[in-house]
């Protein structure tokens, strides 16, 4: 910890300097606080509505992602597999992969949204939408850049296509794996608001919107600043557990 704070001194500097001059500023320039409310303002309405936003809706956010992040974990693991081992199924999915990403999500939510209502699955379903692309893109090519030397050891050695996978391409694809898990944990985030934004019943994007929606923007930028920090979080998660797993390997 020690050492981090050490690392990153200049961001916490900045950021502190940051919120003193948005702060100054705001109170100074005579700016409304429906419009943009300083940074004393934010912490008040996140204080004020605290049981609302902790007890209701950052646990339905929550929710949404964990089960869209561990679905497009679980998609990702499969369809690399797939494609590392099969050429057709590269030829075949690779290339869908790609159009899929070309789509718009804010396009593309509303459709989820008709075919499962308003429920749980839609916005699983933007979830994995947003966060299944890096995780599938990074394993896989993970998987083709293993070091063909020590492949060609482990031959020379008798060992069989599996236990070459399981010994060396799985671990040299560790790496990879957790790059795009990192970025698909933070990508969670967004997917769930998205879906919440679009339609919802609880969720911190729908109470963003819903204190858009009455010019409440002390309620828009504490979901907001939530928000930030769940995403923060979600990257410390992926960090930790790569560095505990890929130094174990």
């Amino acid at each position: 910890m020690r050492r981090q704070l050490h690392t990153y001194w200049p961001a916490a500097v900045f950021f502190v300097v940051l919120l003193a001059a948005w702060e100054i500023g705001v109170k100074m320039g005579g700016v409304p606080s429906f419009i943009l409310p300083a940074p004393s303002e934010i912490m008040a309405g996140l204080i004020s509505y605290s049981d609302e936003l902790f007890g209701v809706h950052l646990l339905a956010t929550f929710e949404e992602m964990m089960i869209g992040l561990l679905l497009s974990i679980l998609l990702a693991v499969v369809l690399s597999v797939l494609m590392f081992f099969s050429p057709l199924f590269e030829k075949m999915f690779y290339p869908v992969l790609i159009v899929s990403q070309t789509v718009p999500l804010i396009a593309i939510a509303p459709v989820f949204a008709l075919w499962f209502g308003y429920s749980l699955s839609s916005k699983v379903a933007v979830v994995v939408l947003i966060s299944f692309f890096p995780l599938v893109v990074s394993l896989y090519d993970g998987l083709k850049s293993g070091d063909s030397e020590v492949v060609d050891l482990l031959r020379t050695f008798g060992a069989n296509r599996a236990q070459i996978f399981w010994k060396a391409q799985v671990p040299m694809a560790l790496p990879s794996f957790f790059s795009g898990l990192k970025v698909a944990a933070v990508f969670s985030v967004t997917g769930a608001t998205i879906g919440e934004w679009l339609g919802a019943e609880q969720g911190l994007g729908y109470f963003g919107r819903r204190m858009s929606s009455s010019l409440r923007a002390d309620g828009v930028f504490a979901s907001v600043l939530v928000l930030a920090l769940l995403g923060v979080l979600m990257f410390i998660v992926a960090y930790a557990l790569e560095k505990r797993i890929v130094k174990h390997k």
